[in-house]
Formats: structure tokens, C-alpha cells, sequence
């Protein structure tokens, strides 16, 4: 399947394939996609210069091209990549910087995707170690750093639960939360996949012959 360039230019939507972030809208040509799929970074159209140019030739900040998917018309071009840098000529990640609206209940919204956010967070500053980062620190520290707050955070847990004071519970519990990400991310373990592991307790249908024993459905 090919996208219908018999409609001149199409659309090209840049989405960082780890962060799900919409990075910028460009337009493309048969040319200009064929260079992309050859080279495996992206290529646009430029309707002002009126010719090919390569994302990232001049600035360095190219965007490495991870999957291509097409609307149901085949004239939207959708792109996952892995971007080496700010999608931006004015140095932000995203050229969609600016906002102009937004619903008040859009916080409820941004709450159902803190978790992911928490943890590209931590696996940015797990790659990219910085000065004076909490999270930097504790990967330098290693394993036995991290599991210790894993615990020590667990322990606050229990005894804001048992002097009954739900604001510390919330506060000992993101505590928790972030620690526990942060063990994760060192072992190598993805939120995707806790997050499979907890739907397929909670979603599995009929009992729970056959299930592994150390396992149990909630």
C-alpha cells in the first residue's frame, strides 16, 4: 500500500514513536517519500523553496524513522520516529509550543497519562544522566541505592495508613510509585509490559485453573 500521491502533496504527521508527542506537520511528494523508506530518516517537500529538503541536514537534528502508516484514503501520512534532537527550528521538541486553548477539565485528562509520562521522564534521565537530578543520582547509585528506597518508601506507606492520615498516604504513595519506576527502568522492565502483566489479571475470563500458582487473579 502506497499513498495516493495523485493528489499532489500529502501531509506528513511526525509523532516520536517513545513519547507518542505530535512533533511537527511537513508535506511530502513520491519523491520525497521514496528518499525517506531508502534512507530511513525523513525527507519533505518544501512548498516555499519548492523542492526536496532532509530533516536535520543543516542542524544535525535528523528524525530516524521507526514505522509509516497511511489514513483510510491514502492521502495522510503518518510517521513514528526516534528524533536525534528538537523537531523545532526554534530549539523546542515539538513545533506545537503554542497553546491557545484549554478545557478546564484537562487536567483529569493529563492525570490518565502522568504514569507515562513519569516514566519517559526517568528513562530520559536514565540515558542522559544530569547534574543534580534526583534520578540521575539514584541510577549512579545503582541497584542496591534504588531498592533501598523501594523499601524505605514502602515503610512511609504503611505508617501514614496506620495514623490514619490520608494526605501523607497520597504523598508516601507517589513517593512509592516513582521509586519503583525508577527500579524498573534500571532493570530493564517497561511500563507496557506491567502493564500487560496487570491487564491480563484483570481482563483473564473463566477461573483460575491453570493459572501459574505464585499467581493470583485479583
Amino acid at each position: 500500500m502506497k499513498p495516493d500521491f495523485s493528489k499532489g502533496l500529502l501531509p506528513a504527521i511526525i509523532i516520536d514513536a517513545k513519547s507518542k508527542d505530535v512533533l511537527m506537520l511537513a508535506y511530502m511528494n513520491e519523491e520525497s517519500y521514496n528518499k525517506t523508506l531508502e534512507t530511513n530518516q525523513t525527507w519533505f517537500y518544501s512548498r516555499t523553496r519548492k523542492g526536496l529538503w532532509h530533516k536535520g541536514a543543516t542542524s544535525g537534528n535528523t528524525q530516524d524513522v521507526v514505522s509509516i502508516a497511511l489514513d483510510c484514503d491514502q492521502d495522510s501520512i503518518l510517521i513514528y520516529v526516534e528524533p536525534n534532537g528538537p523537531a523545532c527550528h526554534t530549539g523546542e521538541e515539538s513545533c506545537f509550543f503554542k497553546l491557545v486553548y484549554q478545557h478546564q477539565d484537562t487536567e483529569s485528562a493529563n492525570a490518565l497519562n502522568v504514569m507515562e509520562a513519569i516514566m519517559s521522564e526517568i528513562e530520559e534521565k536514565k540515558e542522559h544522566r544530569i547534574k543534580n537530578s534526583y534520578t540521575s543520582y539514584l541510577f549512579n547509585k545503582g541497584i542496591d541505592k534504588i531498592s533501598k528506597k523501594v523499601i524505605e518508601e514502602a515503610g512511609e506507606v504503611v505508617l501514614a495508613a496506620k495514623n490514619q492520615n490520608p494526605e501523607e498516604v497520597v504523598l508516601e504513595v507517589s513517593d512509592l510509585i516513582y521509586h519503583t519506576f525508577v527500579l524498573i527502568s534500571e532493570q530493564g522492565v517497561s511500563l507496557d509490559q506491567v502493564k500487560k502483566e496487570l491487564a491480563r489479571r484483570t481482563f483473564k475470563k473463566g477461573n483460575s485453573k491453570g493459572d501459574r500458582p505464585e499467581i493470583k487473579k485479583w
